[in-house]
């Protein structure tokens, strides 16, 4: 009778440990943007304040793009003022899509482009 309540004890345990586990996962809104050749097609965004996981499609640019995004006023050359959780995880592929890992945005301006492609520098605001 020990052992069964035991292993009950214990399965309820790693259940209950999951389920807290899946609520304490952070919920990141996916932007999806597409490049084509030297250009993003959408060339600014508005975004609240919040956790952003960004998915960037090659639409038949012919080689390999990527994403940088950086507060605005800072030197985009320097990589160090890059925000690097927002980098696509690898390079996309000619007409494929790369997604980056979890960013949280903070109110305020930031731009962002591709050194890749080349593309300008677009406008992201965070209100």
């Amino acid at each position: 009778m020990k052992k069964i309540i035991t292993i009950i004890v214990l399965v309820l345990t790693f259940t209950l440990t999951g389920q807290a586990q899946d609520h304490m996962k952070t919920k990141a809104t996916t932007v999806t943007l597409e490049q084509t050749t030297g250009a993003f097609t959408q060339e600014s965004l508005t975004l609240e304040e919040g956790d952003y996981i960004f998915e960037i499609a090659n639409n038949n640019v012919g080689h390999q793009v990527g994403f940088v995004l950086v507060p605005k006023g800072a030197d985009v050359s320097q990589p160090e003022n890059h925000i690097k959780t927002a980098y696509v995880t690898k390079a996309v592929e000619n007409n494929t899509s790369e997604s980056s890992n979890i960013t949280t945005l903070a109110k305020g301006e930031y731009v962002y482009f591709c050194p890749l492609n080349p593309t300008p520098q677009y406008t992201l605001t965070v209100k």
